[in-house]
């Protein structure tokens, strides 16, 4: 993916054509309990019980595992219904805020005839250490690649 301001050194896009209404797809997103459904990355291992929907400024927890188990509060920065969600995770634990956190996941669905251009990105601009997670960027690619693919299995379906 070449280089461009949406694709800078500290943003990663990718998009795919979802055949499905962007209500449909941003029901899912904006539902944390479905997000370990979707999780390309396989990281996400268990989801908030009891969650509602997510709106702007909304906090939602998620287990999380990389090699080790750890968990994440994450608030919705960003929030225009059926168009756009990002939330921007942060660790629970109160030292870790110090080191690590402040990415931001971001989802654009785009309308489209017969279905929704979805694009997702991983945005470190806002992050602890942006230098400490540049090299996570193309396993991040790949991670984001699987979920907008996870993501059009459930909708599609």
């Amino acid at each position: 993916m070449p280089d461009t301001p949406e694709n800078s050194r500290d943003i990663a896009t990718v998009e795919r054509f979802i055949a499905a209404p962007a209500d449909r797809i941003f029901d899912i997103l904006a539902d944390p309990s479905r997000h370990q459904e979707i999780d390309g990355s396989g990281t996400v291992k268990g989801s908030p019980e009891g969650s509602q929907r997510l709106a702007l400024g909304s906090k939602f927890g998620m287990s999380m595992k990389m090699g080790i188990g750890y968990s994440m509060v994450s608030t919705v920065v960003e929030f225009e219904e059926n168009r756009r969600i990002a939330w921007q995770p942060r660790p629970t634990f109160s030292l870790a805020k110090f080191l690590a956190g402040g990415r931001i996941w971001r989802y654009e669905l785009i309308p489209q005839d017969d279905g929704t251009l979805v694009r997702e990105s991983w945005d470190i601009t806002q992050e602890a250490h942006p230098w400490a997670v540049r090299n996570m960027r193309s396993k991040t690619i790949d991670s984001m690649t699987k979920t907008l693919e996870r993501i059009a299995h459930v909708v599609e379906a």
